[in-house]
């Protein structure tokens, strides 16, 4: 399994991002995808994520009602779509994936995840 983010980059406070992660190398819609972030001088975080339907998701408190993630199964892509961005929300953000077919629920903490892409840079200027 290979991921690429991408989408990354610099915004004012305020603004919006939005993120992909593409997928490959295995069968996409059997994997279930999560989205970390990784401040300097900080331990990485979840931020959110989407089981493999997409039909249930978990958002981390600190970004409830600000970000969206989503699916698209025939372009083997998850979306994190990030609204009224925070100088908070800077970070490098990673997706992850990991096998989870007939999980309801998405999978939660990076231990459980099996699969990394390589990071993708959001800063957010106040």
């Amino acid at each position: 399994v290979q991921l690429q983010a991408s989408g990354g980059g610099l915004v004012q406070a305020g603004g919006s991002l939005r993120l992909s992660c593409a997928f490959s190398g295995r069968t996409f819609s059997n994997y279930a995808v999560g989205w970390f972030r990784q401040a300097p001088g900080k331990e990485r975080e979840s931020v959110t994520a989407i089981n493999w339907t997409g039909g249930s998701t978990y958002y981390a408190d600190s970004v409830k009602g600000r970000f969206t993630i989503s699916r698209d199964n025939a372009k083997n892509t998850v979306y994190l779509q990030m609204n009224s961005l925070k100088p908070e929300d800077t970070a490098v953000y990673y997706c992850a994936a990991t096998y989870a077919k007939y999980r309801g629920a998405p999978v939660i903490g990076d231990s459980a995840y099996n699969y990394w892409g390589q990071g993708t840079q959001v800063t957010v200027s106040s």
